[in-house]
């Protein structure tokens, strides 16, 4: 790769590095190229991508942005991780192929600036999906304003229910 062609990817890396909301190291040694296809496909569903570049492209790449402090794991053969979606999703598809495959291990993340282990990113793909933590939210939503009908129509249906009961006490 002659210098210009490394300077145009790690300016590519640089921007999706900016732009991503999170990014996973891994270890892939001994991974077999139709596996690598198979974790990178899966990714792709949950919009994240999956980039195998060289550690001294991705040092330069991480300059300036929040993911500089991730350089010291840059060793050996890597691959990054690269969310633009629903971080949880990609945290699951990632954490499951790791277990499925002994090859990948996962080194750590950044999320918000902050460095994650391999644990915490553990109890990210354990967490339900967006949509279901949203489907949550608004049944408490509905479930408040649902208790507040019932409490504010409780006085009147009463108040009927007494005078039907009046009603049939006279016709009786």
């Amino acid at each position: 790769m002659d210098r210009r062609t490394k300077e145009q990817v790690a300016a590519e890396l640089h921007e999706k590095l900016k732009n991503a909301k999170m990014a996973v190291i891994t270890n892939f040694s001994g991974l077999s190229v139709g596996k690598m296809e198979e974790l990178r496909n899966a990714l792709r569903k949950s919009d994240a991508e999956l980039k195998v570049v060289k550690n001294t492209l991705l040092r330069i790449a991480s300059r300036e942005t929040p993911y500089r402090l991730l350089e010291e794991h840059f060793k050996g053969p890597l691959a990054i991780t690269l969310n633009h979606g629903d971080i949880v999703q990609a945290t699951k598809v990632l954490v499951e192929f790791t277990k499925k495959n002994a090859e990948v291990e996962i080194r750590g993340g950044m999320l918000g600036g902050k460095f994650l282990n391999r644990e915490q990113l553990g109890m990210f793909a354990e967490l339900p999906s967006r949509e279901i933590l949203l489907g949550k939210l608004l049944s408490i939503f509905v479930a408040v304003q649902t208790s507040l009908v019932n409490v504010l129509s409780a006085v009147p249906r009463s108040f009927v229910q007494v005078l039907d009961a009046y009603r049939v006490k006279k016709e009786s």
